[in-house]
């Protein structure tokens, strides 16, 4: 009888310490999880960041603590992508690459740069689970998440109809952030070396047959020419290279 009573007080002994050590343990988890940055703090956080880099790379961490968690008085404007290679979206490197020229562009003008708009980049192979979460399947995307409330509709950026191109983008933020970028494209020399690559081809051309230029006057090879020149407008290539 004494022994069954022994075995009976350990058991609630042992259930009590259980409970306790339960409860301890709900109560350190709901603290960690309750436990959020401020906003002063939310700000200098991406503050430095945009200052090391004009685009912030986020992980579901960041993500959920400067762009989700809390009050905002800042705008985010966020691309969802994926860039790995073994994805194979085509169009998400030209898009990260338009992206950037409108944060470059942002960060390098004294004049609209501030602390009330900053750019972050979701890759799906860095943070799947952002894109489950906001029911994204198809990439990129752009969406503005504003200071106030969840994005809306015209938050999501319509790539089919605007395309992806800095300036297109720059519009589109400028009308969910009254905030105007003037887009500044790094020079692109490739033209300017093909024409004088040809220029030099043409002239050493017309220097060494410069005792016979009776070639310039074959009426077949300029008509041939004139064809190509056709050819190229009427199949739509000039049409590729305005777009």
């Amino acid at each position: 009888m004494a022994t069954s009573t022994t075995v009976k007080f350990i058991i609630l002994i042992v259930s009590i310490f259980l409970v306790l050590s339960i409860n301890q343990g709900n109560a350190q988890v709901k603290k960690k999880e309750g436990s959020t940055m401020t906003l002063s703090e939310r700000v200098k956080q991406l503050t430095d960041l945009s200052n090391k880099r004009p685009i912030i790379r986020m992980n579901v961490q960041k993500f959920n603590d400067l762009v989700k968690g809390g009050s905002r008085n800042y705008s985010v404007i966020a691309m969802f992508t994926a860039l790995s290679p073994q994805r194979g979206c085509a169009i998400c490197g030209a898009a990260h690459d338009e992206f950037t020229i409108v944060a470059n562009s942002f960060r390098f003008n004294s004049q609209v740069y501030s602390d009330k708009v900053f750019f972050a980049l979701v890759d799906f192979d860095e943070a799947g689970s952002i894109f489950q979460s906001l029911k994204l399947y198809t990439a990129p995307v752009f969406i503005h998440f504003p200071p106030k409330g969840k994005p809306l509709n015209q938050d999501k950026m319509d790539i089919q109809r605007f395309g992806v191109e800095a300036e297109a983008i720059g519009r589109w933020i400028a009308d969910r952030t009254d905030v105007q970028i003037r887009i500044f494209r790094p020079p692109n020399y490739s033209g300017t070396m093909a024409l004088v690559i040809v220029t030099v081809l043409v002239g050493g051309l017309l220097y060494l047959k410069r005792n016979n230029l009776e070639f310039l006057y074959n009426k077949p090879a300029w008509g041939i020419a004139s064809l190509f020149i056709v050819f190229c407008f009427t199949s739509g290539q000039m049409w590729n290279s305005i777009r």
